[in-house]
């Protein structure tokens, strides 16, 4: 059993990002620059948006967090994307999700420059990715592809299982896993919770992606031997054992599945620190376009 270490992977990612950055001042050419928005006070998002402006750091980019109260309207927040649109020295930008109930995701979305868009969520960047056409690839999926192609995992011909059918992870997953490239050419079943007897399916599988967010869902015995898994859950478990009170669990019961794995992600520390390392890589795309 071989554990997809995805710390490791995004810090090599990272260094190799800083590494280009290095030579793009040497040779006097724009310093990328990722900025972000943050509505309110949601602990989660709080977090990740703290770790990309470290990461941010890291590897050499400028960064800008504008931090709006959980009050802000609708034709605030619009008005802070135009801007951020028409700044020219801003190479890519992000929403974090979820917004307040208040606040309509789609029309927020689709406000965003698809040049932008280093989150991949736009429609024309989404349209494109189905195409297979080059556009910045939704970061999470990306980073799963990442994983995937640096542990040589073979995925030509494999019978892929997805589980779970968002369009952050589940549906960009199974399009592109299908598609002509390096970890696709696969066969993909997109399953959910409708689908049924999903572990019939699962027991086929070569290798599964479960992106649910329902802890510790997928069983050993939902899962062949030399299966390849990848978690993209991440919950937090009530744990009396913690000092915090709780334990972070992925979709998939590491216990009991990584015995028949050949590779597998843990949770935390497998496909979390991915997103943020290919958002990066899709900052530093962005503005290599406009060199």
């Amino acid at each position: 059993m071989i554990i997809l270490d995805g710390k490791k992977t995004s810090n090599d990612l990272k260094e190799e990002i800083a590494a280009e950055v290095v030579k793009r001042k040497a040779e006097g050419k724009k310093t990328p620059h990722l900025a972000a928005i943050l509505v309110g006070t949601d602990g989660a998002s709080m977090t990740y948006v703290n770790s990309k402006v470290k990461a941010c750091e890291k590897v050499g980019f400028n960064s800008t967090l504008i931090d709006l109260p959980e009050e802000t309207t609708e034709e605030q927040l619009l008005h802070e994307i135009a801007e951020l649109n028409n700044d020219k020295d801003i190479d890519g930008f992000i929403v974090q999700l979820p917004l307040p109930n208040h606040i309509d995701e789609q029309k927020v979305l689709m406000a965003i420059d698809p040049d932008k868009d280093v989150d991949g969520f736009h429609p024309v960047n989404v349209g494109k990715m189905t195409l297979d056409l080059p556009t910045f690839l939704p970061a999470t999926p990306f980073g799963i592809l990442e994983l995937l192609k640096r542990y040589k995992v073979e995925t030509s011909g494999k019978n892929v299982v997805v589980i779970g059918r968002s369009h952050i992870v589940g549906r960009p997953m199974s399009i592109l896993m299908s598609q002509k490239r390096e970890a696709g050419d696969a066969t993909v079943t997109l399953t959910h919770s409708r689908t049924k007897n999903l572990s019939e399916i699962t027991q086929k599988a070569d290798i599964i992606v479960a992106a649910l967010g329902k802890a510790e869902f997928l069983t050993g015995d939902m899962v062949k031997e030399g299966v390849t898994v990848i978690d993209v859950g991440i919950t937090r478990v009530k744990d009396e054992t913690k000092k915090r009170g709780y334990r972070l669990a992925g979709d998939v019961d590491f216990d009991s599945v990584a015995p028949k794995s050949e590779f597998i992600t843990p949770v935390p520390g497998g496909v979390g620190p991915m997103t943020i390392a290919m958002l990066l890589k899709n900052t530093l795309l962005a503005c290599e376009k406009v060199d």
